[in-house]
């Protein structure tokens, strides 16, 4: 039976407790929430931490609420309250759509937004939902905030702008009108990881898109934002050729691997289907259609 190092554990008491211990260990720490990535990791030894911090207590994390222009997300919001946000369903119902597919319940129950961002898996849905939604992420040290657009995020694999001495401790995502945004996801089984999925956001006014968005995930390192696809959609009239369009785009933008779940040709060809099928239904959201 595989089982991790030894390890310290504390169990922090507030944000500011948390960056405290953190900064005392360096990277020798890692917080821990959810779980559900990194201690099947620390079992392989493949991540090996010498300190955990616990921040489920940490419930000034635990919110989603609208603040001016902006929906505000508690890094430790958990899957389920995604899932059943009001607030969510009604600006930003890509979150719902993938939401329905991230793992099962026992991991939704848990899991956290914080959690799978910071993971920085390239596989992970929900960056590719905040990259399409244009958020930004906030990031809380002892010497006070800073805001990281969601595409200088994630270094690369499993690496995110997060330092030693600091917390993703919000996500914020702008409010903005004619807004539709979609999730398409292709797995090999309920809850599992995906194959490939696309998501995508479009801004309409006029019958024009203003701006647009795709992300990707599960088909290479650097995929979260596929900058070409919003520079086409940016100022063009939706329709199934700019679909398609903007599909080829995406496939020509992935690198992803043949592996268990398929190969890199299947992968690439399933990135032009979901990106045409997810902006198809964005747009159709934008324009308060139902889908």
């Amino acid at each position: 039976m595989q089982v991790p190092a030894p390890i310290e554990y504390e169990r922090a008491t507030s944000v500011a407790h948390a960056i405290a211990l953190r900064s005392q260990k360096g990277d020798e720490a890692r917080f821990i929430a959810g779980g559900h990535s990194l201690l099947p990791m620390m079992k392989l030894r493949l991540a090996n931490p010498k300190y955990l911090i616990d921040i489920n207590d940490l419930e000034e994390l635990f919110y989603i609420r609208e603040n001016g222009s902006e929906v505000c997300i508690g890094a430790m919001s958990r899957h389920r309250d995604l899932l059943d946000s009001d607030l969510l369903a009604k600006h930003f119902p890509i979150f719902l759509d993938a939401e329905r597919v991230i793992a099962d319940p026992t991991v939704r129950n848990r899991g956290t937004l914080g959690g799978s961002l910071c993971q920085a898996d390239p596989a992970e849905d929900l960056s590719a939902v905040c990259t399409a939604l244009d958020a930004s992420c906030v990031i809380t040290s002892s010497e006070g905030q800073r805001v990281v657009p969601m595409h200088d995020f994630h270094v690369g694999p499993y690496e995110t702008a997060v330092q030693d001495n600091e917390m993703l401790t919000e996500v914020r995502i702008p409010l903005r009108p004619g807004g539709g945004s979609a999730y398409q996801k292709v797995e090999r089984r309920a809850g599992d990881w995906a194959v490939v999925s696309a998501g995508a956001a479009v801004w309409i006014d006029s019958g024009i898109i203003v701006d647009g968005r795709v992300g990707l995930a599960a088909v290479g390192s650097n995929t979260p934002s596929i900058e070409p696809a919003a520079e086409a959609l940016k100022g063009a009239t939706p329709s199934e050729d700019l679909f398609q369009r903007v599909g080829e785009i995406a496939a020509n933008n992935c690198s992803p691997e043949t592996d268990g779940r398929g190969t890199a040709a299947y992968k690439t060809h399933l990135v032009q289907e979901l990106t045409r099928r997810a902006l198809r239904t964005a747009v159709a959201r934008s324009q308060g259609q139902e889908v």
